[in-house]
């Protein structure tokens, strides 16, 4: 390796390469010409002193370095996004922008309806919407705030538990009027069902809170929750629900003794974010909106 050092520029420029796997891609994507960026590439290549890509008449193949370079360029990438929110706006002003991470069902079908009145009071403010469920890391400035289903067990974290919601087993009106409702466990098979694919946490789940059923037994199999959900209001089974959405949808409670459980709702933040007045105004806004709101879920009239 050579004495020089790799700059930033190049850097993403390898990153965007590698990527979308080719120079004229990763010109668009990067806003540059497609000969910038196989000069930053060859700058790349003179400071690290090794080549980085294999070049043929038709193709760009990365080497077995670059391709173990891709993870922590995405890693430094995130650290310079991260700096770049936290550079957007004074400490003390609420704009700028504001990272907010959760899993895909609570982003889709819980946070939406909760964050128009914030907005209309913080027009300024902007939100970097990351769905997924995996968990971030927020000390490591992957997010700004997170809102999740479980405890945060990272150190020099803020985390607010807003409430706790019941889970259990839920259909539509129109099945239960097709199938009827199942008194007791054993008639549950006669019912379609909607379940998880090949996710372990959550067959465990379903065997925990009394569906010890092998997956055969299941209409619809997926991993994703949002398609679990759009397959129970289709109709096409009954499968497990928040009370707080299978209420707002109207749906059939189905044995209400025999699966159930509960899960508590956090919201967090890294500590050193505190002071930063609009990442603290909406970790505070949304603590306070999902209190209220599980706090308005009814007492289901079936148990």
């Amino acid at each position: 390796m050579t004495g020089s050092q790799p700059d930033w520029e190049n850097q993403r420029a390898l990153l965007a390469v590698l990527r979308e796997g080719s120079l004229l891609a990763a010109s668009r994507v990067l806003g540059v010409t497609q000969p910038t960026v196989r000069r930053r590439i060859d700058a790349l290549e003179a400071a690290l002193g090794m080549p980085l890509f294999a070049r043929s008449a038709t193709a760009l193949v990365p080497t077995e370095m670059a391709r173990e370079l891709r993870r922590p360029l995405e890693a430094m990438e995130r650290a310079a996004l991260a700096l770049e929110r936290l550079a957007s706006a004074d400490r003390d002003a609420v704009d700028g922008t504001v990272r907010l991470a959760t899993s895909e069902l609570i982003g889709v079908e819980i946070l939406p309806a909760l964050l128009p009145p914030f907005l209309r009071h913080k027009p300024d403010l902007r939100i970097e919407w990351s769905l997924s469920n995996r968990l971030e890391n927020l000390v490591g400035q992957q997010a700004d705030i997170a809102v999740r289903t479980a405890r945060p067990r990272q150190e020099a974290v803020v985390a607010r538990r807003v409430g706790r919601s019941e889970v259990g087993l839920y259909a539509n009106l129109e099945l239960i009027r097709t199938h009827g409702l199942p008194l007791s466990p054993e008639q549950l098979p006669d019912l379609p069902l909607v379940g998880p694919d090949r996710n372990p946490a959550d067959w465990t789940r379903l065997r925990d809170c009394g569906l010890a059923l092998p997956p055969g037994a299941f209409t619809v199999r997926t991993d994703n929750h949002l398609a679990q959900l759009a397959a129970i209001r289709a109709g096409l089974g009954a499968g497990l629900c928040h009370q707080l959405l299978a209420q707002r949808e109207g749906w059939v409670r189905v044995l209400p003794d025999a699966c159930r459980f509960e899960l508590d709702f956090w919201v967090a933040m890294p500590e050193n974010l505190r002071q930063v007045r609009r990442v603290h105004a909406l970790f505070a806004f949304l603590g306070d909106a999902l209190e209220r709101e599980l706090a308005n879920v009814r007492e289901d009239p079936s148990r």
